[in-house]
């Protein structure tokens, strides 16, 4: 069967339930879809196809009907260990943690013996910062199935987030196994780096994971080539002019047939594992990134022509890429930065790209708001204006690690359950001396984030 149509003959209700039960396993999700549609108008009440179609729905992003078709699911079942499983993470996409903390802890008690409940679990624990207990779930999953990446990766993330990178690290290197990321690399034979020092060869290093993170990371290329002088990066191309600063000696490509031989690789986020970081032990200095000089001047007489000559001008971002698989807490809304625009003798400059920057069409601060996000061509562009502000303010973004990385002043606005690397309660980070971080208290709650914010804002302009 392909999945250009639906059957012309009805087949019985076990066999619609195998094809697409089949075809979600291969995200065929809208073929699933449609005969999980046959399936219900057949049987609206069976709780299996009310499961796998809410397994479906949640998969195409119809989260409340996801939500509502595996409840009744639930009520109408029978052995519901897997549905307590799964609504368990519906309830968590949708915020409802206490809800999916209950649905995880119901399915745990009811499989012990289950690791992917465990797992679960510990990933609900950790947004809810619980993470003694997301620790602790994690471990068990793994006496379980010591081989499952998802609970390593939580482990990791949980184990970083509280400082103990040592542990943390090693246990990092199972998101490469997790299920649906793409492969760091081109299958090949050649070892993966252990940090042995080598001059006859290139050592590869793979700028994995986000422009963030590659701009994190790249402090650690310079650590490298002290060990392995030969040095090549490969990289999407947005990121080779800031790796080119970085270390300009190394060869950089962005498509695979560029690669030129190696003698070992290494992924990007695989180097403070080597190098042994901590908290109080990095490699590099900061500032490592730096704008372009003549595009920074050619930016700030347009900045100047836009602005209030005696204006404070604050750069915003308050969305990031969509796509992300934690975007719906990290991202706000331009409307949300209300305190910022009422402060006296600021101009708001926006940096946001994509989608949200749409929002700036329907801003009323007082503040005046330069809106120049679609005239920003690359992370060049980014780097030049960023000279030419006073402030930064901005969600978990790659314009806030590039500032960072810059030295320039930068809040950073931080969701409730941040990413490992802002570490747990402090106001500043040891990645970047110039970043302050604005932590949420409540989750999805970002008003007295942005009070706080405005305050800070007030008495670094006071200074």
């Amino acid at each position: 069967m392909t999945n250009s149509a639906l059957p012309e003959v009805p087949l019985p209700f076990g066999d619609l339930m195998a094809i697409a039960g089949r075809l979600e396993n291969e995200k065929d999700y809208a073929f699933a879809d449609r005969l999980l549609e046959r399936a219900l108008a057949a049987a609206p009440d069976q709780p299996d196809a009310l499961h796998l179609s809410g397994i479906v729905a949640f998969r195409l992003g119809r989260r409340d009907e996801a939500l509502t078709k595996i409840e009744h699911a639930i009520a109408r079942g029978i052995d519901i260990r897997l549905y307590l499983r799964n609504i368990s993470e519906v309830y968590r996409a949708l915020g409802r943690f206490d809800d999916a903390l209950n649905a995880a802890l119901r399915a745990t008690a009811m499989a012990p013996d289950d690791p992917v409940c465990l797992h679960n679990l510990a990933v609900i624990q950790y947004h809810r910062l619980e993470l003694d207990d997301c620790i602790a779930s994690a471990e068990k999953a793994l006496t379980i199935n010591a081989f499952l990446p998802g609970p390593h990766f939580q482990l990791a993330e949980a184990l970083l987030l509280r400082g103990e990178w040592e542990r943390g690290w090693n246990e990092y290197q199972w998101r490469f196994d997790l299920p649906g990321n793409a492969p760091l690399m081109p299958p090949t034979t050649q070892p993966r780096w252990d940090g042995t020092p080598f001059d006859e060869g290139t050592l590869l290093l793979v700028a994995d994971q986000g422009f963030g993170d590659v701009i994190q990371f790249s402090r650690y290329i310079p650590w490298a080539a002290e060990r392995c002088p030969n040095i090549a990066v490969a990289s999407a191309s947005e990121m080779i002019p800031l790796l080119r600063q970085v270390y300009p000696k190394a060869q950089l490509f962005n498509e695979w047939r560029y690669a030129p031989p190696f003698r070992a690789f290494r992924a990007l986020s695989g180097l403070p594992a080597l190098h042994g970081t901590r908290p109080d032990h990095l490699p590099g200095h900061v500032p490592y990134l730096r704008a372009d000089p003549a595009r920074a001047a050619l930016w700030k007489e347009r900045l100047n022509r836009l602005t209030p000559t005696a204006s404070r001008r604050i750069g915003l971002v308050w969305a990031g890429r969509p796509t992300h698989n934690n975007d719906r807490w990290r991202s706000a809304s331009l409307a949300e930065f209300a305190p910022l625009a009422a402060l006296p003798g600021v101009a708001l400059v926006s940096l946001q790209k994509g989608p949200a920057a749409a929002q700036a069409g329907q801003y009323f601060g007082a503040a005046p708001l330069v809106n120049i996000g679609a005239e920003i061509v690359d992370y060049e562009d980014t780097m030049a204006i960023l000279e030419s502000l006073d402030l930064l303010v901005t969600v978990d973004t790659s314009v806030g690690h590039i500032a960072g990385a810059m030295g320039r002043k930068v809040l950073i606005l931080l969701a409730r359950a941040p990413d490992w690397r802002w570490l747990l309660d402090r106001t500043d980070t040891p990645w970047y001396p110039s970043v302050t971080l604005v932590r949420q208290t409540t989750t999805g709650v970002w008003n007295d984030v942005m009070a706080k914010a405005a305050e800070l804002v007030r008495s670094t302009f006071r200074q």
